[in-house]
């Protein structure tokens, strides 16, 4: 039988706060402004008690995050006594909101309790559930402490719905019994909610996603049909930590399998940091009186401040359309508000500025059955910019991963039509030239983007005064390319190639030449000549986006060998690997190819190997 974790006398000592709904809400006047407990927390009982007195409640406005389960007061023909004010808009919520009989205050998460504190927005009352009192008169917030807390002690009167199905969830959600004015029993059951199943596209979006995601970091993970998508792909990580706004059923298996561990956070090591969680029965009991749940109001786990000294830490949030330059509209489809700023810049500015921080944003790279691209040219009239472009790092969908960060628009623009909807690469290029975010003389690529990306050259000067230059392989190093292959040694061909082949195949001379300069990285070496210029040597890599880790190998002609050119053609494609937020390379060479072994060993990199049979594997670490 389960441990009753609350007094269970609690009636008979607090009677003189206990009323039934109906009593307690009829403290509520005219043009007040009521707060509404968040998500699945709702207090339904005294909702509709509140719903029922809605004729004497002229101009009372209704204050509240997300909603769940029924808003009965946000019906249209209730609009002309209530007022809805939403900080996050929920879908039972919008229709009245986007016919204009309801208001959306846009504001980051983390600042709302300030509203409430510094009396900017006074709250005439707060409508809360909470669980019971234990032996000492606290009584916890449960499943939603989020900005609930902020509000029960800012309220002049504070209703609470006290029901013993409310988990005891332990950290800063406690209030004590004493700060509430009316104590209104019930025993329903909470608000469920089921995670989506995710589709394909949502699939291989949380595929990329966890790619990113390293063992050992901690997660913040939005609302919606991606992040739990990206949470079944974590199964094989280990040592994840969690501090984040919210957290489902998902979490208990993540938990149980070891994935999650906490083991590796900077701040709450070992603890599962949220604010509110959704989900059904089974995550309620799981958390109930569980040592390993701290539940924390939006000012603390919001705090961009803190969310920055987590070691690892990776904000994945969502997006409705994200613009050629890196603007990202998350809460409204052109001039109809549809969700909310929540706490996406909050996460994003806080992983940002953490120790190896990565701040993803994920989107479909489509709408409406693929009628509509989530990628545009410009940002539909009307739309919000929740996430600058300045603010802006990785991009998701699931055609691929574009890393913004510090990349001019000309790069952010290529980066971002590599991973549209391959319908739409064509327009996307085609509106970027018109708006000159791109030269005009790309517009013969027929929306294959094998382009050169700009400032990706650079020169290595030999001790003799030779100067290489690097650059991007290009459609026409094609027969260049096949001169360096045959110009090489037969035992060099071996060690590159792990066999004595005597011709290139052209389908794998096009894989050299044709690349799309993040996913698949070709970097030759040349050195002019009088025809033009000769190609000296030639690097690679392959993401894997599983691992986020890409496979390298690279090759010098014979002549050139032993003069640094490999080495420094290894660091270069090690640049550009971290300017495209990859974590590192894995490579495999023979025993006996040395040279090779040499170049990777004194890189500079955080270098493992193991040798099987006659081949060693490389796992090189950039950080």
């Amino acid at each position: 039988m389960k441990k009753i974790s609350y007094d269970p006398h609690w009636q008979d000592k607090y009677k003189d706060q206990i009323v039934t709904a109906e009593e307690a809400v009829g403290h509520i006047r005219p043009g007040q402004r009521v707060f509404i407990g968040t998500g699945c927390a709702q207090p339904q009982e005294l909702v509709r008690a509140l719903t029922a007195r809605s004729a004497e409640l002229s101009d009372t406005q209704l204050v509240h995050l997300l909603t769940m389960g029924d808003a009965p007061y946000a019906h249209k023909e209730l609009t002309q006594y209530f007022k809805v004010n939403s900080f996050f808009i929920s879908d039972n919520v919008r229709d009245i909101i986007q016919e204009g009989l309801g208001d959306y205050t846009p504001i980051f998460l983390s600042d709302i309790p300030r509203l409430f504190d510094s009396g900017q927005l006074p709250l005439d009352a707060a409508l809360i559930q909470v669980s019971p009192p234990d032996a000492r008169g606290m009584v916890s917030l449960g499943i939603s402490v989020d900005i609930v807390k902020s509000a029960a002690e800012n309220a002049a009167l504070v209703i609470a719905q006290v029901n013993p199905q409310m988990p005891r969830t332990l950290g800063d959600s406690f209030l004590s019994v004493h700060d509430l004015d009316y104590l209104v029993p019930v025993d329903v059951p909470l608000l469920e909610t089921v995670a989506p199943k995710p589709d394909k596209v949502t699939h291989k979006i949380g595929e990329y996603v966890a790619g990113l995601v390293e063992d050992g970091s901690t997660l913040e993970l939005g609302i919606g049909r991606i992040p739990h998508s990206v949470l079944e792909n974590l199964k094989d990580k280990r040592d994840l930590g969690i501090h984040t706004e919210m957290i489902n059923d998902q979490i208990i298996e993540l938990l149980e399998s070891g994935a999650i561990t906490g083991a590796q956070k900077t701040l709450d090591r070992g603890k599962v940091v949220a604010s509110f969680c959704t989900g059904t029965r089974k995550l309620y009991d799981y958390i109930d009186d569980n040592p390993t749940f701290s539940f924390h109001p939006t000012e603390y786990v919001n705090d961009p401040y803190l969310i920055g000294q987590q070691h690892r830490m990776v904000a994945i949030n969502v997006a409705l359309e994200v613009d050629l330059t890196g603007q990202v509209c998350a809460d409204s489809l052109g001039t109809n508000f549809f969700s909310g700023i929540g706490g996406q810049v909050d996460f994003n500015r806080g992983a940002a500025r953490a120790e190896h921080g990565k701040a993803i944003i994920a989107l479909p790279s489509t709408a409406k059955d693929g009628d509509i691209s989530r990628i545009v040219p410009q940002l539909s009239p009307g739309a919000g910019v929740v996430t600058t472009r300045g603010d802006v790092h990785y991009v998701v969908t699931e055609y691929g991963v574009a890393y913004l960060h510090g990349k001019s628009v000309q790069e952010r623009a290529l980066a971002l039509i590599g991973i549209a909807h391959p319908d739409y690469r064509e327009n996307l290029l085609r509106k970027a030239i018109e708006y000159k975010y791109l030269r005009s003389d790309l517009a013969d690529v027929e929306g294959k983007l094998r382009i050169e990306p700009p400032d990706s050259r650079t020169t290595y000067l030999l001790d003799d005064g030779t100067q290489i230059v690097f650059r991007p392989m290009l459609p026409t190093d094609e027969p260049r390319f096949k001169d360096l292959f045959y110009a090489l040694s037969r035992e060099t061909i071996y060690y590159r190639f792990m066999s004595y082949m005597k011709r290139m195949p052209d389908r794998q001379i096009r894989n050299f030449v044709y690349v799309d300069h993040r996913n698949d990285v070709a970097i030759c070496g040349t050195v002019p000549e009088a025809h033009g210029e000769d190609i000296v040597a030639i690097g690679r890599y392959y993401l894997d986006h599983k691992t986020n880790r890409a496979e390298v190998a690279f090759v010098v002609r014979d002549e050139w060998q032993g003069r640094g050119i490999g080495k420094f053609l290894f660091r270069y494609l090690g640049t550009i690997a971290r300017r495209n937020g990859i974590a590192g390379f894995t490579a495999e060479t023979l025993r006996e190819n040395r040279a090779m072994q040499a170049v990777f060993q004194h890189s500079g990199y955080k270098v493992t190997s193991r040798l099987n049979e006659d081949v060693y594997s490389f796992t090189i670490d950039f950080v």
